[in-house]
């Protein structure tokens, strides 16, 4: 039996502090396990059929935050960081991109807890290069070259995250913006956080985010502005982070904690001031 193109990415990923991977399972297996409390909802089923309102409100209550934009972009972080993360860090990390589609996206809700589970992603297929080792496996796309690879799992992104957004958006009345901004800068942040870890190239990693970025926004998302780099400490190997180009309106929902580290309404000074202190005792870091 040939391996699973994705097996590369839970090797590399095994090797980084911070991988939130989404469960990666088949069809058949996910429907095989006992409920337990759990309704899988995909992103078409939950969008098509009225649960997302439903679930947007109990979260909310029974976790907060208050504020309707926070609240959003929490909703958005507790459903799609893992999926995210997934096509950002394949895509860095092993040069292939994984296709997500509403039907192949689950979202797990624990009735018990009142919040969403780990996200699982079924019979999920990869976008490859043509010497790729994998380019002859079942579950793999070929592509002609890396812009083509780039379209194809933007655009699988963008038709999977449209329907959710959509109906967040008509819900909570968060931009469209905001919540594309959300997905395009945690795109961003999740191929620089492995380069970092990792000591490699960070400016290289953000070039190839950039460009994910720029295919996403020509499948259709809408966004005011874009992350920005943001070197602090030029000659240390994590030295450089970045900024958000859209808030994520975390500060209303918890006004003692202030604007976050990345917040593009953060003095920069002030951010150079605790990202150098994180240097000096990565404890502090989040």
């Amino acid at each position: 039996m040939k391996p699973d193109p994705l097996d590369a990415l839970h090797g590399v990923c095994a090797r980084l502090k911070f991988a939130p991977l989404p469960e990666i399972t088949g069809l058949d297996q996910l429907h095989a396990r006992p409920l337990d409390g759990v309704q899988r909802h995909s992103v078409a089923s939950m969008t098509d059929h009225g649960w997302l309102p439903v679930l947007f409100d109990k979260l909310q209550t029974e976790h907060g935050p208050g504020h309707r934009l926070p609240a959003a972009t929490n909703f958005l972080r507790v459903t799609l960081r893992e999926p995210v993360f997934m096509v950002a860090a394949s895509l860095y990390l092993t040069g292939r991109g994984p296709l997500l589609t509403p039907e192949t996206l689950y979202l797990p809700w624990d009735t018990a807890r009142s919040k969403f589970a780990t996200p699982a992603v079924v019979d999920v297929r990869s976008v490859v290069l043509p010497d790729d080792p994998a380019a002859d496996h079942p579950d793999t796309v070929v592509a002609r070259d890396e812009d083509e690879q780039l379209r194809l799992v933007a655009e699988g992104l963008f038709a999977t995250f449209e329907p959710l957004i959509d109906t967040l958006h008509a819900h909570s009345r968060a931009g469209k913006r905001t919540l594309w901004g959300w997905v395009l800068d945690t795109l961003h942040f999740y191929m620089l956080n492995p380069a970092r870890y990792l000591g490699q190239d960070a400016e290289q990693a953000w070039e190839l985010a950039t460009r994910l970025g720029d295919s996403v926004v020509a499948a259709g998302a809408v966004t005011r502005k874009r992350p920005r780099l943001f070197p602090f400490a030029p000659d240390h190997p994590r030295g450089t982070w970045a900024v958000r180009g859209t808030c994520c309106f975390d500060y209303k929902g918890d006004p003692e904690h202030g604007f976050c580290t990345t917040c593009p309404l953060k003095c920069d000074s002030e951010r150079k001031e605790a990202l150098s202190e994180w240097l000096r005792d990565p404890a502090l870091a989040p």
